[in-house]
């Protein structure tokens, strides 16, 4: 009975060091993935520095003043800011779609601030913008990589087609198994994946109603890859 029991013990310990083992891989891919540090410096001179973020698709500019007395930043004497500015350098023509969308967003964002100056008037506030945009921009990032794999493999979900219009994404269910045809369509921000989305629901052939698609929609909890668990909760209540 000892040995059993030390047997069982055993095998609940290794089960639990697997565990453990499982959620620290786990953690380490999401700090891996979620690293928000966005931004590289290309310039860093006694006038001015200037970042870049998005593979270098957005550059900041930060234009310096006058030292402030007293005040230091990295050991050095710290100037204050007269200038922010930020410049979309992404080719729009060549771009895709979800490209072209995240800059929408992260753009919304930036221009949605009263004022970037007084945010971030000496080299002192500069980490904490940057923390800021870049928490922005892991997120729209992020929201480009779900649409493009939707692009890819929606058909696996019966997701016939994934369409992109100013900052909504359409997105086309269809199904001759369920007999069933219908659109939604999801109003986007740079607050995604944290803030609830405003969607709408068109049904465009069979017996299900809108109030049934809206149902499971709404259901879908916010947080990481919003968009995918969304498409794969419709197919798995709706289409199988």
């Amino acid at each position: 009975r000892d040995l059993s029991n030390l047997e069982a013990e055993k095998q609940q310990v290794l089960a639990e060091i697997k565990h453990l083992k499982k959620k620290t891989n786990d953690c380490q891919e999401l700090l891996e993935r979620y690293n928000f540090t966005e931004w590289e410096i290309s310039e860093w001179s006694d006038h001015q520095a200037v970042f870049t973020f998005l593979y270098d698709s957005i550059e900041l500019t930060l234009r310096f003043g006058p030292p402030i007395d007293g005040a230091l930043f990295n050991e050095k004497p710290c100037k204050k800011i007269v200038d922010v500015s930020f410049e979309s350098l992404l080719d729009e023509e060549r771009a895709p779609l979800s490209s072209r969308l995240v800059k929408r967003l992260i753009f919304q964002f930036i221009e949605s601030q009263k004022s970037w100056q007084e945010k971030c008037p000496t080299l002192n506030h500069v980490p904490q913008m940057l923390r800021e945009v870049s928490l922005v921009v892991c997120r729209c990032r992020l929201l480009g990589e779900e649409i493009e794999f939707l692009m890819k493999w929606g058909g696996k979900f019966n997701l016939l087609k994934t369409e992109v219009d100013d900052t909504k994404v359409k997105l086309l269910f269809s199904t001759s198994t369920a007999f069933a045809k219908f659109e939604v369509m999801l109003s986007l921000s740079a607050t995604y994946p944290s803030a609830p989305l405003p969607f709408t629901v068109q049904k465009l052939i069979g017996n299900l109603s809108q109030d049934e698609i809206s149902a499971v929609v709404s259901s879908v909890p916010l947080g990481t890859n919003y968009l995918r668990r969304m498409v794969k909760l419709i197919h798995h209540k709706l289409f199988t």
